[in-house]
């Protein structure tokens, strides 16, 4: 396969479609190879527009959900970043290219270990991955500048609102099914203000509280 046509179409044809046109999350999407990050028997699927599933009952984001989070959290070279659920590493390995630091939450094991593998082979080194539930407690490193999550939640927790740092954003995909829209958090002091962005559906983060049975 043509690895770089590929991406470039990927881009194009899903990418900017979908109003992500920040020149900044662009050049990342070409610079991170995406195909490195998935499954080896999934590398041929690296730039289709789908959920790619993953081990234990996980998924890998859409790539055109992955830079619109990334566009949407307005990311500064300044900012230190949570990602909470980071998979296989792709997103973190994307923002470490626009903040000053990131670091990943990941629950499952053999993610973090495949994640932490990939962002080696990637060359990043202001990234690190590290195991736990990010919606059960407050990350060490925080407060944070930025904080995105990979799976919808019912609420955004008060815990994670409390890492943001005064003037940081959050951005998650919150809601019930048939409806759930992305939502961006963002702390004055200590107010909170909450935006809606655009609507989309999206599994659970692992051990998020609610009463679906829907899961990520």
């Amino acid at each position: 396969m043509d690895w770089d046509r590929a991406r470039y179409l990927m881009v194009e044809q899903q990418i900017r479609p979908w109003d992500v046109l920040d020149s900044k999350v662009l050049q990342r999407l070409f610079d991170v190879k995406r195909e490195e990050f998935v499954p080896a028997d999934k590398k041929e699927l690296a730039f289709v527009d789908v959920a790619l599933p993953l081990p234990n009952g996980n998924s890998m984001l859409e790539p055109k959900l992955e830079a619109r989070l990334l566009q949407d959290v307005e990311l500064k070279a300044s900012d230190r970043v949570l990602v909470v659920g980071a998979g296989t590493g792709y997103l973190v390995a994307l923002a470490a290219g626009l903040a000053k630091q990131v670091i990943g939450v990941e629950i499952d094991l053999d993610l973090k270990h495949a994640a932490e593998a990939n962002l080696l082979r990637a060359g990043i080194k202001n990234a690190r991955i590290e195991e736990g539930n990010g919606l059960a407690a407050a990350n060490p490193g925080a407060p944070f500048d930025a904080i995105i999550l990979t799976g919808s939640v019912a609420e955004v927790p008060v815990v994670l609102r409390e890492q943001l740092a005064d003037g940081g954003r959050l951005i998650a995909i919150v809601g019930e099914l048939p409806i759930m829209s992305a939502v961006r958090v963002t702390r004055a002091g200590a107010a909170f203000g909450d935006t809606k962005l655009f609507e989309f559906n999206l599994p659970r983060l692992h051990s998020a509280s609610d009463k679906s049975q829907f899961v990520f």
